[in-house]
């Protein structure tokens, strides 16, 4: 039974990948600090607030499904800028294909939790 957004596995692993692109980033070159670095940390702890947004407006079942659609774009666009940190030549071939297929799944599973959920009154 979920109780709360912490019983959401996509929650738990979204912000888990939050960390890492965190801690990812704190190796970006400092001229990058206000540009890619912000955009990425930005757009992967969108994921886990966009979830935990939606959760606290579950009650109204488009408004939790319009908060999954928002964090399915910034997994999307995590993505991007993960794929934009190795074509810098930033990340690691292996790093970057690592957490992008992280990403991925979060996009799985975000897009079967909006597919299933139903609010029940």
């Amino acid at each position: 039974m979920i109780q709360t957004y912490n019983d959401l596995k996509v929650y738990r692993l979204s912000y888990e990948a939050a960390m890492e692109v965190f801690w990812l980033t704190k190796k970006l070159p400092k001229e990058e600090q206000y540009s890619l670095t912000d955009q990425i940390r930005r757009s992967s702890r969108s994921v886990p607030a966009n979830i935990v947004e939606g959760w606290a407006k579950r009650e109204y079942e488009n408004i939790f499904k319009r908060q999954l659609i928002d964090a399915i774009g910034s997994t999307e666009e995590t993505k991007l800028w993960l794929t934009f940190a190795r074509d810098c030549q930033y990340v690691a071939s292996e790093e970057h294909e690592r957490l992008l297929k992280k990403y991925e799944e979060i996009g799985r599973m975000l897009n079967g939790l909006h597919s299933n959920w139903t609010t029940h009154r």
